[in-house]
């Protein structure tokens, strides 16, 4: 990727950008589920089952309802009643907290390192409204001049309505920003079709030069 001298702001993703479940969606699931009585669950094959429901999602608006749609379909075969039915309010709850989620190692670094660059900082999420007090108490929030969430604007990624906004409300032209996130339909997509630059954050990869890092760290060098 050229050198962005130009840029003047970089928006990030949140979920797999800056912060991951921990240890990860299967272990808080069967976590929560023992204590309701469901011994013995494996989380590997929690992920396996959240995973594969994920993929199949279609116009997913992080309602609280379409979650409890969607942690039923990850226990589907585990349990005799669904989640939704029992200890859902529990699970979802339990996403709140800072010790459900795991802070990726390159993420202070490469956030002070650019605030040091006087470039405008957002996050543009597919989330819902346990996103704003979550970053609170990661101590993350301090970071971002605009926080900006689809169940807020009502278009999630890739729409470039949420882009859009969120150029507003930074006060900074879409072609002057650069959005980073781990996905190439909503992120990488999404950001282009609204105007903006995008990187394709692919950790424990090479980073190729053209859209492609493999650590935030390498954000610094290219301003």
């Amino acid at each position: 990727m050229n050198r962005l001298s130009h840029i003047q702001a970089v928006t990030f993703d949140v979920g797999g950008t800056l912060i991951k479940p921990w240890p990860s969606v299967g272990h808080v699931y069967a976590e929560v589920a023992a204590r309701h009585g469901v011994k013995r669950l494996q989380p590997e094959a929690l992920d396996r089952q959240f995973a594969a429901a994920w993929r199949r999602l279609r116009n997913f608006n992080h309602g609280r309802e379409e979650w409890a749609a969607l942690v039923d379909q990850t226990f589907a075969g585990f349990v005799e009643k669904p989640p939704s039915q029992t200890f859902f309010p529990e699970l979802y709850d339990r996403f709140r907290e800072p010790k459900a989620w795991h802070v990726f190692e390159d993420v202070l670094p490469a956030l002070n390192a650019l605030a040091a660059l006087d470039l405008r900082l957002g996050i543009i999420s597919n989330w819902d409204d346990r996103l704003g007090p979550l970053l609170d108490q990661l101590g993350l929030s301090k970071f971002f001049e605009a926080i900006v969430i689809s169940c807020d604007v009502g278009f999630p990624k890739p729409s470039p309505v949420i882009f859009e906004h969120t150029s507003k409300k930074l006060g900074v032209p879409p072609e002057l920003i650069l959005h980073v996130g781990d996905s190439l339909e909503t992120d990488v997509a999404g950001a282009q079709s609204a105007g903006c630059a995008a990187v394709l954050i692919e950790r424990g990869q090479e980073g190729d030069g053209a859209g492609r890092i493999g650590s935030l760290v390498e954000l610094e060098g290219m301003f």
